[in-house]
C-alpha cells in the first residue's frame, strides 16, 4: 500500500526584477493507492504531477510530509523502495547505441537479477511485441518501439509499484493500446499503478481512481463516476472543465 501524506515541495526561482521568490510545486498533497489500483494523477501543465510523482520515487526529497510504500518510509528506506517501483517520465533517455535486449540485459545487472535473465527478456519482449527489433539499436527504433524499451525496462525486475509519466505519449493507437492492456495486466496481478496522462479518456478507461490537481493542490479525488456525477457531466474531461472553472472562479 501506498500512502502519500501532506507532502509539500518547495523551490526557489528568480523573479524578473532579479529577486529570490519561494513557491510549493506541491502544497499539503495526500492520497493513498492499495493493491490492485490504478490511480490517475492528472492536471494541466505546471500541476505539480511530475514534481509529485518524482517525490514518490524517491528523485527528489519532499519539504515536508510522508510518503511510506509498504511500511517503507523516505527518505530512511530509500534503497528498499526503489527495489520496489518502476518509473518512467515523459522524457526518460536511454542509450541509443545499445540494443533493446542489451538494454534489459545492463537493466538486470543493476537490479542483481542473475538468474532467468534470458526467460524475462523473452516473456517481456513476446509481451509488448518487441521481437522484431529487439537486436536493433535503439537510435534507429521508432518513437513508439523506443517506449515500448522504455516501458520494458522497467519491468525487468517485477515492481510491485509502477509510477508512469505520460506512458503513451507520441504512441499510434495500437501502440498505446498494448500499453494500456498491459498496464490492465499489471493491475490484475494486484500491482499498484500511478498513472499521469494528459488523455482524458485514458484515465477515464482504466483509472479506478482520480486526483485532480492544479498549482499544486488537489482539487477533487475519487473514481471517475463519482467525479463525473458531482460535477453533473457525462465525461472525464468536461468534469476536468468543470472543476477548473470552479477552481478560478473562487
Amino acid at each position: 500500500m501506498l500512502i502519500v501524506k501532506d507532502i509539500k515541495k518547495k523551490f526557489v526561482r528568480l523573479k524578473k526584477s532579479g529577486e529570490k521568490e519561494e513557491f510549493y510545486a506541491d502544497n499539503g498533497i495526500s492520497f493513498e493507492a492499495k493493491e490492485g489500483e490504478i490511480v490517475g494523477i492528472l492536471g494541466p501543465n505546471g500541476a505539480g504531477k511530475t514534481t509529485l510523482l518524482r517525490m514518490i520515487a524517491t528523485l527528489l526529497e519532499p519539504t515536508s510530509g510522508s510518503i511510506e510504500l509498504d511500511d517503507l518510509k523516505y527518505p530512511k528506506d530509500a534503497i528498499e523502495i526503489k527495489k520496489k517501483i518502476a518509473y518512467l517520465s515523459g522524457n526518460t533517455k536511454i542509450y541509443p547505441s545499445l540494443t533493446p535486449y542489451e538494454m534489459l540485459k545492463m537493466c538486470a545487472t543493476f537490479y542483481g537479477i542473475i538468474n532467468g535473465v534470458e526467460k524475462r527478456i523473452k516473456e517481456i519482449s513476446e509481451l509488448l511485441e518487441m521481437s522484431t527489433f529487439l537486436y536493433n539499436r535503439i537510435e534507429n527504433l521508432s518513437t513508439g518501439q523506443t517506449q515500448k524499451v522504455n516501458i520494458a525496462r522497467c519491468l525487468i525486475h517485477n515492481p510491485k509499484y509502477y509510477i508512469l509519466d505520460e506512458a503513451t505519449s507520441g504512441l499510434d493507437i495500437i501502440s498505446s493500446q498494448i500499453i494500456l492492456d498491459f498496464i490492465k495486466s499489471e493491475k490484475a496481478k494486484g500491482k499498484i499503478i500511478l498513472y499521469s496522462t494528459h488523455y482524458m479518456e485514458e484515465a477515464e478507461n482504466i483509472c479506478d481512481k482520480v486526483i485532480l490537481i492544479n498549482k499544486g493542490k488537489v482539487i477533487k479525488s475519487g473514481t471517475p463516476n463519482d467525479i463525473k456525477k458531482d460535477t453533473n457531466t457525462t465525461n472525464l474531461r468536461d468534469a476536468f472543465f468543470t472543476l477548473m472553472e470552479d477552481y478560478h472562479a473562487k
